[in-house]
């Protein structure tokens, strides 16, 4: 049997509509040999997807998305293999999470500008994580009965130029990549054909940038390509995942993308050596 794997999976605790178990749930009914969870600035639940992967028998990676720019650039960096207990990375996204936590509350006081009355109290009691973004305030509008559909509130309110968009604080990708590093992780830029910024790719990998996502469900076959002749150039691991938010965006996507196997292997393998250079730190959790 061929063993496949989805790396880029989000769930209820930052902008995804599934708990970690249903997330397992899924994975194991599309036959998925491991999984991570990348939840945005995030790693509240990953102890859960162990526990039910180790139930399911499907292997875990720990792991974390952080939004990062360089210079005018947003770069998205993926952490996988990282110690979800280490203090510093805990420190920092918690940092984001306030940021976060901070840009919904200037979000809705733009809307209730607008003459549109939401309150921002709906948005956090519907999101009910410490990483709240743009799809709960729009999930909020739906539920309010202020706008018909999400897209219709990304539309009318909250996509960029749109009066109640607000823009997103960014930590460096250099520092993403450094924080990543020193929790024992692996810095893996997310899907670089999204963002269109492979002129940074040189500088990220002098800074220590692991690996890059080939495989996304949004890069058609030419894109992925043009990455993975991009990861062999510059001597990166290859990546992919479905980046799946359960069905706030439509159609569940898990599933769609399935990276072989191969390349779970190389990343654990180059994660063990990162483990075992640093010496002091826990074990990388293996389910």
């Amino acid at each position: 049997m061929n063993m496949v794997a989805d790396l880029h999976l989000h769930s209820n605790f930052s902008d995804g509509t599934y708990t970690p178990e249903e997330i397992v749930s899924h994975a194991a009914r599309h036959r998925l040999s491991a999984i991570a969870l990348t939840d945005h600035d995030t790693v509240e639940g990953c102890d859960a997807a162990a526990r039910a992967c180790h139930a399911a028998g499907i292997e875990f990676i720990p792991g974390t998305e952080l939004t990062a720019q360089h210079g005018d650039d947003e770069i998205h960096i993926l952490a996988y293999f990282c110690d979800t207990r280490n203090e510093k990375l805990l420190a920092e996204i918690g940092k984001f999470q306030a940021v976060r936590q901070n840009r919904i509350r200037e979000m809705v006081a733009r809307l209730n500008r607008m003459d549109v009355p939401l309150r921002v109290e709906s948005v956090f009691e519907l999101a009910n994580c410490r990483s709240p973004g743009r799809p709960h305030v729009a999930r909020a509008l739906v539920k309010a009965g202020l706008v018909g559909s999400l897209d219709e509130a990304f539309e009318r309110y909250l996509k960029k130029s749109r009066g109640a968009w607000v823009p997103k604080a960014k930590m460096s990708a250099l520092a993403a990549i450094e924080l990543i590093h020193q929790a024992q992780g692996l810095a893996v830029m997310a899907h670089p054909g999204l963002n269109r910024t492979d002129q940074v790719i040189p500088k990220l990998v002098e800074a220590g940038l692991d690996g890059i996502e080939c495989f996304h469900s949004k890069h058609s076959a030419a894109t992925a390509r043009h990455y993975l002749d991009i990861a062999a150039r510059f001597g990166l691991l290859v990546t992919g995942g479905s980046d799946c938010h359960g069905v706030s965006k439509g159609k569940p996507l898990i599933g769609t993308v399935r990276l072989p196997y191969e390349h779970v292997t190389r990343l654990r393998d180059k994660a063990e050596r990162l483990r075992v250079s640093t010496s002091s730190g826990p074990c990388i959790p293996r389910t």
